[in-house]
């Protein structure tokens, strides 16, 4: 009896080998790269390429996101390195300019002392301030110790700052110029020309920065813009001292004076360094 179950196998053993011979046939033919595809050779090709296409898009989709992931975190970092950097940068240059100004108030104090060669001087600096007496007095750094007297003017390369009021060894009081309460009239002179007139310092204002100059009673007239500068009348400050300069001018209630405001050449809101002087004649 014949055995369809053999048969089977050889009929599988045959189209397995033919296909075989099939592949390695259009192997063959395929290394001669100067012939045409034929159209199963074009067709196995295509649908290789698109298989190829659609198997790789979702490797190829993760990788980008991946890469995309990596380049966003390396920008991030270097941001971050540069934002640190620009913080760096903005301290850097803030104690730059803050140090470049204690650097030009201790040269124009060193010219200051240039100019007042004719006098003693000795240079401190100011190390406290009551917030609420704030244009009344600050306290200095030298004392007794340091040769410091009660009585003696303060100036800084602007003008004229105060006097000292209060002396222990190591530290002084200086009563402050814009002090509102001030208690002695200071006398001082304006340029006119080729002459000064006389008056009175009676008030300050803060919120201007002014003083008022009274008791002017020569009929002249007083520019804005001239100096104004103590004349060493009396026993308070020695004469010369820059007071400041000439704002406006009027007159009092009964027309009998001039009232001119004065703008203080000393702000009195920055004050760091100090000058206290002696009279030469000390």
């Amino acid at each position: 009896m014949y055995n369809k179950k053999r048969f089977s196998k050889r009929y599988l053993l045959i189209l397995v080998v033919v296909a075989i011979a099939l592949v390695l046939v259009v192997l063959a033919a395929s290394l001669k790269d100067d012939r045409d595809l034929n159209p199963i050779e074009k067709v196995a090709k295509d649908t290789i390429t698109v298989v190829l296409k659609v198997v790789s898009a979702p490797f190829n989709f993760v990788h980008d996101q991946f890469e995309a992931m990596v380049q966003k975190n390396n920008l991030y970092e270097k941001y971050k390195e540069l934002k640190n950097k620009e913080e760096q940068t903005d301290s850097i240059i803030s104690q730059n300019e803050n140090l470049q100004n204690e650097i030009d108030k201790l040269k124009d104090t060193l010219d200051l002392n240039t100019v007042l060669s004719d006098k003693v001087y000795l240079n401190a600096t100011i190390v406290s301030r009551n917030i609420g007496y704030w244009y009344d007095e600050v306290t200095i750094d030298k004392g007794s110790k340091n040769g410091i007297e009660k009585g003696m003017a303060v100036v800084n390369p602007k003008g004229l700052v105060g006097q000292i009021t209060k002396v222990s060894n190591y530290s002084s009081t200086v009563k402050l110029l814009s002090n509102e309460n001030m208690s002695d009239k200071i006398s001082v002179k304006i340029k006119v020309k080729d002459d000064y007139v006389y008056g009175l310092i009676s008030q300050y204002d803060s919120k201007t920065n002014t003083y008022t100059v009274e008791g002017i009673s020569e009929n002249v007239d007083i520019e804005a813009g001239s100096d104004v500068v103590t004349t060493g009348m009396g026993t308070i400050f020695p004469s010369g001292l820059m007071i400041g300069k000439t704002q406006k001018v009027t007159t009092d209630n009964f027309d009998l004076s001039k009232v001119v405001e004065v703008k203080a050449s000393v702000d009195f809101d920055d004050l760091d360094y100090v000058t206290v002087l002696k009279r030469k004649t000390e």
